[in-house]
């Protein structure tokens, strides 16, 4: 009989799985779960990673057999304990991933064993949407253009079976021994906001359908109306597939609505193809003037940043509701990059590198090009002068000051004309409210208007 390995990475579910479909068709499966040493990822993706691993493990039956270490070794470990004939996987599409998976493959192959990858986390390749001359896309419009109505439609959702016949090691680690949770128990307070688990996604899904989509459009820039899917945490770790949600979403009546939100899944495409297509990304900056560029060099201004203590209640919110909940509104992240990288003027790489590990969507991807966009050093990126008024912002989408009250407590009794910049508020109303600014609640560490023109002054510098 033949005996296969299924290799979960950043695909943890049953259904719609195209390597563990392929696999179970195969006889007998020893499903998988390697711990890579040289992986990189974040505090707060260790923690969803944890709760993923005892999900998917639940989903086969206690079935799922982990390891810790580097996945070459214990593939060949693997392949001559249990006469290991066939591996499945599906791939991931980060530089050290591919680099990885195709030092196996050529090691492998040559003992003869059969290994076969899949696409199950992206709606396309990133190499099968290219423009007419072959080249890939620069520009965001024109990709997903090219997605919505290219030959290449999305494949439909695979409709798994559970395995029935698994191959046990008793060598096995339990998904404790991993020790992906800190000693300090911070990650509690999450365990009462978030379930994690295939059938938690598919459920979230069904609520955004049913309560948000109707006004997704509009809705999702305003933060305390929280309009939006979260569903990006449970895609990061394919808890979810692309598909599943794609094929939902689009078998609904069309509306600008649902065509909206489809194009915000097209742009975590877009996130990844940037990311195949120029690696470099992840640390450089893909505009090369940007080199050049002088960033400021501080750490008291970057700790008030991470901190939520910079004196400009929105970007505190953020930062907050970031360290509380794993999450920051998506129109919230805006802000707060724009803060960080123009008002601030430190290097897009400070915020990147605090959102990766804060983060439970921490996706190398999305967070990268995201950091890139709101930098102004991306490809098809906001301007570098786009600079985001945090105070104008917060009067056009948090008019009433519910999101900064929720995340900002001590300002919670300040009057709505004074909530966006309690620095001009009169003393005698402080006192009321009990605040003492500088105190209690810290003055702006920049002067909004005096960091805008010395960012504007740097970049016509370049």
């Amino acid at each position: 009989m033949t005996k296969s390995i299924i290799w979960f990475r950043n695909d943890l579910r049953i259904k719609d799985n195209p390597a563990l479909h392929d696999a179970v068709k195969n006889g007998e499966i020893l499903a998988i779960y390697i711990y890579d040493s040289n992986e990189s990822i974040g505090q707060a993706s260790k923690y969803w990673l944890h709760n993923s691993l005892k999900s998917l493990n639940k989903d086969l039956n206690n079935k799922l057999n982990v390891y810790s270490g580097k996945p070459l070794q214990i593939l060949n470990k693997l392949i001559k304990k249990f006469d290991i004939t066939n591996i499945y996987w599906n791939r991931c599409y980060d530089p050290y991933s591919i680099k990885r998976d195709s030092e196996i493959k050529t090691k492998i192959k040559k003992q003869e064993i059969e290994i076969k990858s899949y696409n199950g986390s992206l709606l396309f390749e990133p190499w099968e949407i290219k423009k007419g001359n072959n080249d890939f896309y620069k520009i965001f419009t024109p990709f997903y253009k090219s997605c919505i109505t290219n030959i290449l439609q999305p494949n439909p959702p695979i409709k798994n079976k559970t395995p029935k016949k698994y191959i046990n090691d008793k060598n096995s680690l339990n998904i404790d021994d991993l020790k992906l949770l800190p000693k300090k128990d911070w990650y509690k307070k999450f365990d009462k906001i978030w379930n994690i688990s295939e059938k938690s996604a598919h459920k979230k899904l069904d609520s955004f359908i049913k309560n948000k989509l109707s006004n997704y459009k509009n809705g999702r820039d305003f933060p305390a109306l929280n309009n939006v899917s979260e569903l990006s945490p449970y895609l990061h770790f394919g808890l979810i597939s692309p598909h599943q949600v794609f094929h939902k979403i689009n078998s609904l009546r069309k509306s600008e609505q649902t065509e909206h939100f489809i194009r915000e899944l097209i742009w975590r495409e877009f996130s990844y193809y940037q990311l195949y297509h120029q690696p470099q990304i992840i640390n450089r900056n893909l505009r090369p003037k940007f080199n050049n560029f002088k960033w400021a060099n501080s750490d008291k201004l970057l700790q008030s940043w991470q901190q939520g203590k910079t004196g400009i209640p929105i970007v505190d919110a953020g930062m907050r509701q970031l360290w509380q909940t794993g999450y920051m509104h998506n129109r919230v992240r805006m802000i707060v990059g724009s803060f960080l990288v123009k008002n601030l003027r430190l290097h897009w790489k400070h915020g990147a590198e605090w959102f990766y590990d804060k983060l439970l969507d921490a996706d190398i991807a999305s967070n990268s090009a995201s950091w890139q966009w709101v930098a102004g050093t991306g490809i098809d990126s906001s301007p570098y002068f786009r600079i985001f008024n945090p105070i104008t912002q917060s009067q056009k989408f948090d008019k009433d000051g519910e999101y900064i009250r929720k995340y900002v407590p001590e300002l919670s009794k300040i009057p709505n004309k004074y909530l966006f910049e309690p620095y001009i508020t009169p003393d005698d109303i402080l006192k009321k409210c009990n605040i003492k600014m500088g105190e209690t609640y810290p003055m702006p560490v920049v002067d909004l208007k005096e960091s805008r023109k010395k960012a504007l002054d740097c970049f016509k510098k370049l």
